[in-house]
This record gives C-alpha cells, sequence and structure tokens, in this order.
C-alpha cells in the first residue's frame, strides 16, 4: 500500500469525524475502508493541540460577540 494513497483532505476528514462529530475510530475506519492503525496515525498528524483549541473557541466567541454588538448598533442607527 503507497504512502500517499489517500489525500490529506481525506485524512483530515477521517479525523474530523472521530474529534469533532465523536464517532468511534473502528465505526469511522470501517466505513472508510482503512485501519484503525492508520486513523490514529492522521490524528497524531493532523489533529490540533489543546491550545489552538481553547484559542479558536475564544475566538468564536468573540465573533459571535461583535456580531451581536454590530447587529445591535446597527439597529439603533
Amino acid at each position: 500500500m503507497s504512502a500517499n494513497k489517500f489525500t490529506d483532505e481525506f485524512k483530515r476528514d477521517a479525523v474530523a469525524q472521530v474529534e469533532d462529530r465523536g464517532y468511534p475510530v473502528r465505526e469511522v475506519a470501517e466505513r472508510l475502508g482503512v485501519s484503525t492503525k492508520s486513523i490514529y496515525t492522521w490524528q497524531k498528524q493532523f489533529s490540533r493541540p489543546a491550545k489552538v483549541i481553547q484559542e479558536v473557541d475564544a475566538q468564536a466567541d468573540e465573533i459571535r460577540r461583535l456580531k451581536r454588538d454590530l447587529a445591535r448598533v446597527t439597529e439603533e442607527r
């Protein structure tokens, strides 16, 4: 089996199914036709560190707050 058989996008999607959507590794591996070892390897390669996840969540909260503020100010005008 070639090391470059799957695209990075495919691998990231597989990791996202496990990490973001909460599917079990075994289920994702079976559905995609890959080994569980591949999923775990891709997780190490593509998963975001906890600090990055916290920063992204904080930024998303800030964006939501700013959008609410913008809507309120726009309405006041």
